[in-house]
């Protein structure tokens, strides 16, 4: 028999003939005798002489520190005690060298505490990101080939699903609160706008009559009597500028009142301009005559009367945009709310009271919002430049003219018309559709990317009619009915009408059902312990419902009772003709329509290839998503965009639209008049500075603001074109 390698090793080792497992646990252990568990040693399998196993099996346990002589050898000691072969003597072996300590090498690694570099940190960070792509490559595979998923995407329409919203995305400012004027109801705003709104427009007519005859007395290209001289002249139009101003009195006034609550708009500052430059034309003659150039009272009795215009412009469009708000007792409003769909402010079209409608309209436009922060500088600019070019320049009886001048030039004529016309010209639009703009707060709460669209704004009551009942098997047609009609009553959808009318034709009820769903394509309900399933020839199919042979109806209303075709009911759809020109103005305009139908027959290939609308550019959410979006108890926004009195996305498109086009125009608008009102501030400022009469005559002044008047009609034109 071959010697024992173990025998031979553990020969001349002290402790008696016989080692122990327990003897060696308490020798290596520190001293201490431990209790023998399976929780505390690992285990050693037996091993029969003269096999060696490749991989021995690891089971858990608490690893133990052996001293020098390697795990190796204390493995092969500790199954030589499991085994409990007593030793055998033998003579002593020969002198060995010793086995090394520990017979695994370690891989030389870096030293402690030495960082990687950026780019091997980069590196190994994408090198473990390739790692996991390929261990989770292929665990999806096979799914497309599962049977229910291919009759899934088959029978059920697709759907948009919803991002997250980006972490990075641009926040909204915060939009400034209303001010708190009375929430007066839309009809008294009506008749208080209504009131006095004719006489305005015949003195804003009279006053462009007064400015006819200034004209005549201004330019020098007109034929004048000898006795007219030009002392005469100014007197005149001093006078001619007086009564101007008497007639536009209450648009001064409000300028002056304006001033008192700290806001300086742009009347104000024209109320400034006829002081100075009626002082100047009265002591023209008596101070610098100027080598006989006349004053600018022309320029003076023009905005008057442009100011006149415009604001009967305004009120005119106010009170037209409250008896259109007042025409009907449950209107549906609109607004802007904050992420409603896909992280994006989406506009949405509710029922409910105009509540802040009255307080909305009474609150400043947003010409009137601009001019109040340009105003005030372009003023205490005049005050001061005026100073240095007269007072500077060491002629103080200059003082007038230079105010005059520089208030006249930094004075706007179209200051009034930058809202109120294309204001008008929206509410008149407006109107005749049934809607109307919630004021300047309205039009700033425009800027959604998204539109909610729902079942009666496609198909508005009307529109879908019942072509044919057929009723399938024994079951009652009062029974089919009511089954059908208390499914759709229950997810609300615009076909609630028709199977209403329906059910009091066949002298049916509403029943009461349990276990509710809404499913793509159809419906499903427990009436009276029975499984009732309505929905699409899709929806039928899906749920393995046995339809007859040869079935070619397009849009219909199917019903299951138990698993078994119970009743069809066929629709007929009539497309509105304010339907694709309102989708196709809203796309243009960057407003995508979200679908928040929860008519199932109306899906994406249902919409393209019956009526042939852009459905490409339209979101469709998932059913549950729409469900929820066109909820009647959401949460919506304080501020009303518009007010609707008519059913359809004709109404609802254009105030959309109308309004950001209205916003643009107005703050265009604005923009521009405050360019020149400062480029004329500062081109008055040189001339008087040089004293260059000739260059700042009334005749070229007036030519100056009247080419800066010529951009605002023109982008008030652009409004209502869409």
């Amino acid at each position: 028999m071959a010697k024992d390698r173990d025998d031979e090793l553990n020969q001349d080792l002290p402790g008696g003939d016989e080692f122990s497992l327990e003897s060696i646990l308490a020798e290596f252990g520190g001293g201490q005798k431990q209790k023998k568990t399976e929780e505390d040693t690992i285990p050693f399998p037996v091993v029969p002489k003269g096999h060696h196993p490749a991989s021995p099996t690891k089971k858990p346990g608490r690893v133990l520190t052996f001293p020098d002589g390697g795990q190796d050898q204390v493995r092969r000691e500790s199954r030589s005690a499991v085994t409990r072969q007593p030793p055998v003597e033998k003579e002593p072996p020969p002198k060995q060298q010793q086995p090394p300590a520990d017979n695994v090498l370690d891989f030389p690694e870096e030293a402690a505490g030495t960082e990687e570099s950026p780019l091997a940190q980069g590196i190994n960070r994408l090198l473990k990101k390739a790692d996991d792509y390929a261990e989770h490559m292929f665990e999806e595979e096979g799914v497309e080939d599962d049977t229910a998923v291919r009759r899934a995407e088959e029978f059920i329409p697709g759907t948009d699903e919803e991002e997250a919203p980006s972490p990075r995305r641009r926040e909204r400012k915060p939009r400034k609160e209303p001010p708190p004027a009375p929430d007066l109801p839309p009809a008294d705003l009506a008749r208080r706008y209504g009131k006095g709104l004719k006489g305005m427009r015949v003195r804003s007519t009279l006053v462009f009559l007064l400015f006819l005859p200034t004209l005549y007395l201004t330019l020098d290209i007109f034929p004048h009597p000898q006795a007219l001289t030009p002392q005469l002249r100014v007197l005149a139009l001093a006078g001619v500028q007086v009564l101007a101003m008497l007639l536009g009195l209450d648009v001064l006034f409000r300028g002056l009142f304006g001033l008192l609550r700290l806001e300086f708009g742009m009347d104000t500052l024209l109320l400034f301009s006829c002081a100075a430059t009626l002082a100047d034309a009265l002591t023209m003659y008596q101070l610098d005559s100027r080598e006989g150039q006349m004053p600018y009272c022309a320029a003076i009795v023009l905005g008057i009367s442009l100011l006149l215009r415009g604001t009967y412009r305004k009120r005119r469009g106010l009170r037209l945009a409250c008896k259109t708000a007042a025409s009907a007792s449950h209107p549906y409003l609109v607004t802007l709310d904050e992420g409603k769909w896909n992280g994006r402010d989406t506009y949405a079209k509710w029922s409910g009271e105009a509540a802040g409608f009255g307080r909305q309209m009474q609150a400043s436009d947003g010409a009137q919002r601009i001019f109040r922060r340009i105003c005030p500088l372009l003023f205490i600019a005049s005050l001061l430049l005026s100073v240095v070019a007269s007072i500077g320049r060491g002629a103080p009886e200059r003082l007038l003219w230079c105010l005059s001048a520089t208030l006249t030039a930094s004075t706007s004529l179209s200051g009034a018309l930058c809202f109120g016309q294309p204001w008008l010209a929206l509410c008149q639009r407006l109107s005749k559709s049934g809607a109307a703009i919630a004021g300047w707060d309205g039009v700033t709460a425009t800027g959604g990317s998204g539109i909610l669209v729902t079942d009666s704004d496609l198909f508005p009551p009307g529109c879908v009619s019942l072509n044919g009942i057929k009723i399938f098997g024994d079951f009652p047609a009062e029974k089919v009915v009511a089954d059908t009609a208390t499914l759709i009553r229950e997810s609300g959808c615009g076909l609630d009408k028709p199977f209403h009318d329906l059910l009091r034709s066949q002298g049916a009820i509403y029943r009461r059902v349990s276990n509710f769903f809404c499913y793509e394509g159809g419906l499903s309900g427990v009436i009276r312990n029975e499984q009732v399933l309505v929905g699409s020839t899709d929806f039928m199919r899906l749920m393995e419902i046995a339809l007859p042979p040869g079935l070619r109806v397009k849009n219909a209303v199917f019903c299951a009772i138990d698993g078994e075709l119970a009743g069809i009911f066929a629709l007929n759809y009539t497309l509105h003709g304010t339907v694709d020109p309102a989708l196709t103005s809203l796309i243009r305009n960057r407003v995508s329509p979200v679908m928040a139908t929860r008519d199932f027959n109306l899906t994406p290939a249902m919409l393209r290839q019956r009526f042939k609308l852009p459905v490409d550019r339209m979101e469709y959410p998932a059913v549950e998503r729409r469900v929820e979006l066109s909820d009647e108890d959401q949460l919506h926004s304080d501020i009303l965009t518009a007010v609707l009195c008519r059913e359809g996305i004709g109404p609802y498109s254009e105030a959309v639209v109308g309004a950001a086009r209205l916003r643009r125009a107005v703050r265009a608008s604005a923009l521009v008049a405050s360019l020149g009102a400062v480029v004329g501030l500062v081109l008055a400022f040189y001339l008087t500075f040089v004293g260059a009469y000739a260059s700042l005559s009334a005749a070229n002044l007036l030519v100056f603001l009247i080419m800066w008047l010529v951009p605002t009609p023109l982008i008030s034109g652009m409004v209502n074109k869409y």
